[in-house]
């Protein structure tokens, strides 16, 4: 390439040359705004994308402790039902318990009624508890009632008394049963009745009858 010669011209040439460059640079630079703008919006993108990076961690975290919590309701629920259920089972079996003993008393008795003609004393002594008593009660009531009727269901007195416990008259006894001068059942009944409203228990009462003579109670 030939040099730019000094002459006027030249220098004319030269700046001209020099002004083209600047106008090349200039179309070659990117503003410093444009940058600043591209960089903002990188960095916005950035903080965009944590936030939501938190916010699932926080959601999840959330799902967690409710699904903790749940189950814990459910496991507190669960023990809840399962203690329920284990003391409805243990009333049942409570419940269960006294009917048998109830059937077995009640089978003991009716087997003792069925021989109650024949064997009153079995049957009176079966009822003590009946009244509240003990069997250390029995030995009284027994003597009593056999000096009174020698245990007969069909012992009668001229005075009108009748049966085991000597009833006067025999009709008191129908308070029991309609069955008074046949059951030793009624009688028997009826007459600790009487004793326990009277005397309180067969002892006192045989105590009274030891008393007085002619002996009654």
């Amino acid at each position: 390439m030939a040099l730019v010669g000094t002459s006027a011209a030249g220098f004319a040439k030269a700046g001209q040359l020099m002004g083209d460059t600047s106008i090349l640079a200039a179309a070659f630079t990117v503003p410093a705004a444009a940058i600043s703008q591209a960089t903002a919006g990188t960095s916005e993108s950035r903080e965009q994308q944590a936030y939501r990076e938190t916010a699932t961690r926080a959601t999840a975290m959330r799902a967690s402790y409710a699904a903790d919590q749940a189950k814990a309701a459910a496991a507190a629920l669960v023990a809840r039902a399962e203690a329920a259920a284990a003391a409805q089972a243990a009333v049942i079996a409570a419940q269960r318990q006294a009917e048998a003993d109830r059937v077995s008393r009640d089978a003991q008795r009716v087997a003792l009624v069925a021989n109650a003609q024949s064997d009153p004393k079995s049957v009176a002594r079966s009822m003590l508890g009946d009244h509240g008593w003990s069997d250390g009660q029995w030995s009284c009531l027994e003597q009593l009632w056999v000096g009174e009727s020698n245990w007969n269901y069909r012992a009668a007195n001229p005075s009108g008394a009748y049966g085991i416990p000597q009833s006067l008259p025999a009709s008191k006894m129908a308070s029991v049963g309609a069955d008074y001068r046949t059951n030793p059942i009624t009688q028997i009944t009826w007459g600790m009745n009487y004793i326990k409203n009277s005397y309180g228990a067969p002892c006192n009462a045989l105590a009274t009858w030891n008393a007085r003579s002619p002996h009654w109670y």
